[in-house]
């Protein structure tokens, strides 16, 4: 019997309990060969196979795998399931034979490009699946005549804003701040950066896109239709098919820009008050200017010797504004007096380096290590969102700085709207949450220690607080930000009430563009091939179970 046999037999059990759930039937001993033969019949040659295509038995298999796995949660080998077999295309036109092949192995499809999704969807399954992986689907080219660059999606944000500035100083693009993070993912999600308040969204950005769809056709924004584009801007890529790039349109920069961090503490009498003023300040003030706020549960060391430590909450404004300094400090002196700011929290400097200090790097930092695929050490780690529409008043601050100090570890991070933003009407793109959002809510934890004990104790931690801060909250439906994927609120497990499930999530995700998401869903993949634990559903009666 031989080792490839043994080893899908021993997958074949270990998934024999989740039949099902699963919307396929299990793959055969012959999966492999059959997957290589289809590839073959598909005009691709055996000797670019052998060097795209990877079996658990291939010894770089694992640390594939494990190189865009950015959650410590899902890095256990033991514990985390794994693909059958991992595909790394090097052209375009070998995804399409991806896409054709699996179909035939009646196998899930995961996509991954930067590996950021929170919950792991794109490398893990609880079905036997094929996973894609587009890192070498990574080139950008830019034309600073009209201001445009087509990216592919297997590039990081890092690369896209270093290749920007080698071509011109004074053109960005308004993405997210984590360099290593995917642009497939990041932009059909629905993306935003600091500059969301002067330029809004990525989607907002996108002039074209190219993608493979259900049948196997490279088909860009005329080919698939106006619908279909709509619903990759913003409704997530991996729904719809494999989205191999976009185009988009690039914004002028100024060629100097601001920069602050500022550090508060509520033992500070005026903090929690810059908090209330700060959330009716930032989504109003300048378009120019994006200020975050990061609150976070702190542990004090006592000063004297033999004293017990104390817990505290942190409030940290990070700003970026577009402009000098003396601008930025005379329109925080008029709408912001509480926070403070002094000429000497200002860092004027070039909008790369500004990238830089957000992505957190020293000061000494060159631009070529935005090139850096690794990223920071893996963390394990949960997210969660919630969007907020009204101020929270001071002594709802003052109980959620004390249930944070109560729980621990769990943070969270206010990011601003207002701008840009309230001009996009909600049906523009599938991303629905513009105007009437005061600041979007990111919850987080993040920890070291290994074992499901510490786990359950951190899931715990954020879960109590993202229920704790209920009152204070979007409602009906209580909205979410897609690029923070949270399993808590659904998982679809793609059986008959399929629908019912896919609008439990898709309706915080989406709000009313949910129901225009399903439709082109059902358009265009009637069979629901492209699917995943929080994929957009098909109308049932159009639907045919693979």
């Amino acid at each position: 019997m031989s080792p490839s046999f043994l080893f899908f037999l021993l997958f074949l059990l270990k998934f024999n309990s989740l039949s099902s759930h699963a919307s396929s039937p299990p793959p055969s001993p012959s999966v492999y060969d059959t997957f290589v033969n289809c590839l073959t019949k598909n005009s691709i040659p055996q000797s670019e196979i052998s060097k795209i295509v990877y079996s658990p038995n291939d010894p770089s298999f694992n640390s594939i795998l494990q190189a865009y796995i950015r959650n410590g949660r899902f890095f256990n080998s033991s514990t985390t399931s794994k693909p059958v077999i991992i595909v790394t295309p090097t052209v375009e036109s070998q995804v399409a034979g991806v896409v054709i092949c699996t179909k035939q192995t009646n196998l899930q499809l995961k996509i991954r490009s930067g590996g950021h999704d929170y919950e792991g969807i794109s490398y893990i399954s609880d079905v036997p699946f094929i996973m894609l992986d587009m890192f070498n689907l990574r080139s950008i080219s830019i034309d600073t005549n009209d201001k445009t660059a087509w990216v592919q999606t297997g590039a990081i944000l890092g690369e896209l804003y270093y290749n920007i500035w080698k071509k011109s100083e004074v053109l960005g693009f308004p993405a997210g701040v984590c360099p290593t993070v995917g642009v497939g993912g990041h932009v059909s999600g629905g993306g935003y950066g600091n500059m969301l308040r002067k330029f809004g969204l990525t989607v907002d950005s996108v002039l074209d896109a190219r993608l493979v769809d259900a049948n196997g056709r490279i088909l860009d924004r005329k080919s698939m239709g106006e619908d279909l584009f709509w619903a990759i801007k913003g409704g997530g890529g991996a729904s719809f098919g494999v989205i191999l790039a976009f185009q988009i349109q690039l914004v002028t920069v100024p060629q100097t820009v601001t920069y602050f961090r500022v550090e508060r503490f509520i033992e500070d009498n005026t903090t929690t008050d810059a908090v209330v003023q700060w959330q009716n300040v930032a989504s109003k003030i300048d378009n120019d200017l994006y200020m975050r706020l990061l609150i976070q549960p702190i542990t004090v060391k006592a000063k004297a010797k033999g004293a017990k430590s104390t817990k505290s909450i942190r409030a940290t404004f990070i700003a970026l504004f577009l402009g000098d300094s003396n601008i930025l400090m005379s329109l925080i002196s008029k709408e912001f007096p509480l926070l403070g700011l002094t000429k000497q929290d200002c860092l004027e400097m070039s909008w790369i380096d500004s990238v830089l200090h957000w992505g957190n790097f020293d000061n000494t930092t060159k631009p070529e290590a935005l090139l850096n695929r690794q990223g920071d050490p893996l963390n394990y780690l949960k997210r969660k969102s919630d969007y907020v529409q009204t101020p929270i008043p001071k002594n709802g601050l003052e109980s959620i700085f004390e249930k944070m100090i109560s729980l621990g570890k769990a943070g969270m991070v206010f990011n601003p709207y207002g701008g840009r933003m309230d001009e996009i009407a909600e049906g523009e793109t599938p991303f629905p949450h513009r105007a009437g959002i005061l600041f979007k809510i990111q919850y987080s934890v993040n920890w070291h220690e290994q074992g499901l004990t510490a786990e359950k104790d951190y899931l715990s931690q954020i879960r109590d607080l993202y229920s704790f801060m209920t009152p204070y909250v979007s409602k009906n439906p209580r909205q979410a930000y897609l690029n923070y994927r949270d399993l808590d609120i659904g998982i679809n497990d793609q059986g008959p009430q399929s629908l019912e499930k896919g609008r439990v999530y898709g309706t915080k995700y989406f709000k009313n563009n949910f129901d225009r998401l399903v439709k082109v869903k059902t358009m265009v993949d009637p069979q629901n091939f492209f699917r995943n634990e929080q994929s957009i559903p098909t109308l049932r009666k159009q639907r045919k179970m693979l």
